[in-house]
């Protein structure tokens, strides 16, 4: 049997493509889950530790800037001015977006009449100190670089989809706008926790359940551009890049592995092209996966059995190299989620998945 690794050894062992002594655990979930785990463990526990989950560690930036409006106990507004509702549904709760703020913009002037944040409301103070703690224990990721899905977020469903097609100039500038400032926002932020960041969140939900949610060439022309500079950059400071993408998105892969991704999440595999077999044998040597056990029929609907033998399949063939795989739930468990399959799920895995 390998010698026993850290969990930070583990999770760069696997980004790396590098021997490991068993596939590292990670954890998505909603608070619902988290509460259902600490009833299950009882007060005080580390449900983490008591999971064996290995994960990453993040750094943040305290907010210092204007103060969003007032909106009452269920409703807040961040500092882009969207504006969130509690919706609750069987079982939780989540918070879904009401208020697109630049849903009326129909020109660049109206663009340029918007508040845009300012890099000077957030403070870089201490930042380091916490990065070097947490970039000890665990590998430290960083950011939310994400093109289309700021578009949708402040623009509205509808003008994401058709702005590219009726006017191309105004979507440009947008992105321009919106991106620089991540842009910039994201460089001060990775100067100030070098040499303790190993991972840069660069992500967009290109896909839906069944196809891309735009064309390839769509992206390729207005958001492929500033996905790609967002990958330099932190390639620039010696980070992988995590791609978060959910649903059916093969046919982005070759794009996105050319212009830097290296850690794709979440592998949504009952979507078309993305069974595990066919990534890991055309894109194993590009991509460390991340994720793969299904939320949305396994977890909360299958039996123990059925959520172990999903383990050792995915197991069998993300790590069939023994590397470049990190077992975790595909997005975040739901509040119908069995805690049995749970435990199952991770107890299967640090079982099955140890190498010799």
């Amino acid at each position: 049997m390998r010698e026993q690794m850290t969990s930070r050894e583990r999770m760069m062992a696997a980004m790396t493509h590098q021997p490991m002594d068993r596939v590292p655990l990670d954890i998505w979930a909603v608070g619902e889950v988290w509460d259902k785990l600490r009833a299950h463990f009882g007060e005080g526990v580390d449900i983490g530790q008591a999971l064996g989950i290995d994960g990453f560690s993040g750094s943040s930036l305290n907010y210092v800037g204007p103060k969003p409006a007032d909106l009452g106990p269920d409703e807040f507004e961040d500092m882009w001015g969207l504006r969130f509702r509690k919706q609750h549904y069987n079982g939780g709760e989540y918070w879904e977006i009401y208020h697109n703020p630049l849903a009326a913009a129909q020109t660049i002037d109206d663009l340029e009449a918007y508040r845009w944040p300012r890099l000077d409301w957030w403070d870089f103070t201490d930042v380091r100190e916490q990065a070097k703690q947490a970039h000890a224990a665990k590998p430290l990721m960083l950011g939310y670089m994400a093109p289309l899905t700021y578009h949708l977020y402040l623009r509205g469903q509808e003008n994401c989809m058709t702005d590219p097609l009726l006017d191309a100039e105004f979507t440009r500038h947008f992105l321009n706008r919106l991106c620089e400032y991540n842009y910039e926002l994201h460089r001060r932020h990775l100067e100030a926790v070098a040499p303790y960041v190993d991972l840069v969140q660069v992500t967009d939900d290109l896909g839906m359940q069944t196809g891309p949610i735009l064309s390839v060439a769509t992206w390729r022309e207005f958001y492929k551009p500033w996905t790609e500079k967002f990958c330099k950059l932190g390639h620039e400071f010696g980070c992988k890049v995590f791609h978060h993408d959910d649903g059916a998105i093969r046919e982005f892969l070759p794009d996105l592995i050319a212009i830097g991704v290296n850690v794709l999440n979440p592998i949504q595999w009952p979507c078309p092209g993305m069974d595990q077999a066919g990534l890991k044998r055309d894109f194993g040597d590009a991509l460390c996966f991340h994720g793969a056990m299904d939320n949305q029929r396994t977890m909360p609907f299958g039996t123990v059995e059925e959520v172990r033998a999903e383990v050792r399949y995915n197991i069998d063939v993300l790590a069939s190299d023994k590397t470049g795989f990190i077992l975790a739930p595909c997005h975040n468990m739901q509040a119908n989620t069995p805690v049995e399959n749970i435990l199952a799920m991770y107890d299967e895995a640090r079982t099955y998945g140890v190498f010799s």
